[in-house]
């Protein structure tokens, strides 16, 4: 089973089509999210986002950034839909998470188990707790 982290905290999946590679994209999708490893080209959907409702980024590790990336480039595409990382998504990350485009986590019970609530609400409000904003407070 799976959690999805929002701003919020913990919440349901509540995403009920599935997902496909961006090989899929030239197949009817309807209702179907796409699904992006870290290694996928966002210049090669240049032109095919619109009508895609979920793109779901695949974080294999913890310490594999390149969805941060990925994420940044799709939304400076124009991508105007639900963004969501998953896999290896820590709270201490949820704040880089937010800023770089995504609209939420997915991340499995076992994390949720190790890393409660409480711990991704400590970094909900993302916005405030920038090391700019700190020094510019100072």
């Amino acid at each position: 089973m799976t959690v999805i982290v929002t701003d919020t905290g913990f919440a349901p999946e509540d995403w009920a089509g599935g997902f496909v590679g961006p090989d899929g994209l030239a197949a009817n999708i309807a209702g179907l999210g796409l699904e992006l490893g870290p290694a996928d080209d966002p210049a090669a959907l240049d032109g095919r986002l619109e009508g895609i409702a979920m793109i779901r980024v695949m974080f294999p590790a913890f310490s594999d950034g390149r969805g941060f990336t990925l994420a940044r480039n799709l939304r400076a595409m124009g991508y105007g839909g639900r963004l969501r990382a998953a896999g290896h998504v820590i709270a201490d990350q949820y704040a880089m998470v937010r800023r770089s485009g995504f609209d939420e986590v997915e991340i499995g019970d076992d994390l949720a188990a190790r890393q409660p609530e409480t711990q991704w609400l400590a970094r909900a409000d993302w916005r405030a707790h920038d090391y700019q904003s700190r020094l510019r407070a100072g």
